[in-house]
């Protein structure tokens, strides 16, 4: 069991993760982070044909027109990057197993990645979102940053609100204030109103983009414990449920993968990959995990 984020420091917690996280990181990557902290680079070097694993994002559709035939653009990889976290702090993301809620996995990754790049001479940001936008931490380098960054986390306050929470402003206002080309985490459970799609689409058509989406086992499927009481953390909406119902238990799940059927249509849609943390996952082996699908989609 992880001890609670509000129980440490940010020193602690920058101290145990590179004990249990970035080192184990270090052996298992080799030092080689490419595959997940890198896309492409700012700088256009050439122009050829389109090959099958190409991404087409990177389509010159003006060139493509005149020589009736697809052609990308190629870019020069910039090794120096920024990095910015936009991050959903609304109330469902402290929801979670007794010790593990998905608000301390979310400490624990923005920690763990802004250690890794910062450490290499990049920058990192962040925009802390509940109902509005709450706060920006510009994007800047080095340890100090990274423990600002993790305390200005532990200090957040828990909200509590009376409606579902809506992450299109999140986006929007992540595609007004990053003006450079940058790698962009959108974290969040992604539980909100429909219609964010099209800002992440456009936000993704401008930046690097991976999103990072917290889930606890819990929210898909209910373990019978008898009658008890169920309340939405987003609409502070109670409801009397019997969780010994068989029947109820099935809608539940049917609901439950409904959302994750319109969750993972959104980012085909917007053209976004997306890594699934789950609050019983070790970090260490999702990481891996994320840096091998990326890696093997990038062939």
């Amino acid at each position: 069991m992880s001890m609670p984020a509000s129980a440490s420091t940010p020193e602690r917690i920058l101290l145990r993760l590179d004990w249990q996280v970035i080192r184990r990181l270090d052996g298992l990557l080799q030092g080689d982070y490419r595959s997940l902290l890198y896309g492409y680079g700012l700088d256009f070097a050439d122009l050829r044909e389109y090959q099958p694993e190409d991404d087409i994002r990177y389509i010159d559709w003006n060139v493509t027109a005149r020589m009736n035939t697809p052609y990308v653009r190629q870019y020069i990889e910039d090794r120096e990057i920024s990095a910015w976290f936009l991050l959903d702090l609304s109330p469902s993301v402290d929801f979670g197993s007794v010790g593990r809620l998905k608000r301390s996995v979310l400490i624990d990754f923005v920690t763990t990645l802004a250690r890794l790049l910062t450490r290499n001479g990049n920058r990192v940001g962040a925009m802390f979102y509940n109902t509005r936008l709450e706060r920006a931490l510009p994007a800047r380098g080095g340890r100090i940053h990274v423990l600002r960054l993790v305390n200005d986390l532990l200090a957040y306050p828990l909200f509590r609100q009376a409606g579902f929470t809506d992450l299109a402003p999140l986006l929007e206002s992540g595609l007004r204030t990053i003006k450079k080309r940058s790698l962009v985490f959108i974290i969040s459970d992604f539980i909100c109103a429909p219609g964010w799609d099209r800002p992440l689409t456009l936000l993704n058509h401008r930046h690097e983009v991976l999103a990072i989406r917290l889930w606890d086992r819990r929210e898909t499927e209910l373990p019978d414990v008898g009658p008890i009481f169920m309340e939405d953390a987003e609409t502070g909406e109670q409801l009397y449920v019997d969780t010994g119902d068989v029947r109820f238990r099935r809608r539940f799940r049917e609901a439950a993968e409904r959302r994750e059927a319109e969750i993972n249509a959104a980012f085909k849609r917007a053209g976004v990959e997306a890594l699934s943390l789950s609050t019983e996952e070790d970090l260490v082996s999702a990481i891996v995990r994320f840096a091998a699908l990326r890696r093997e989609r990038r062939r």
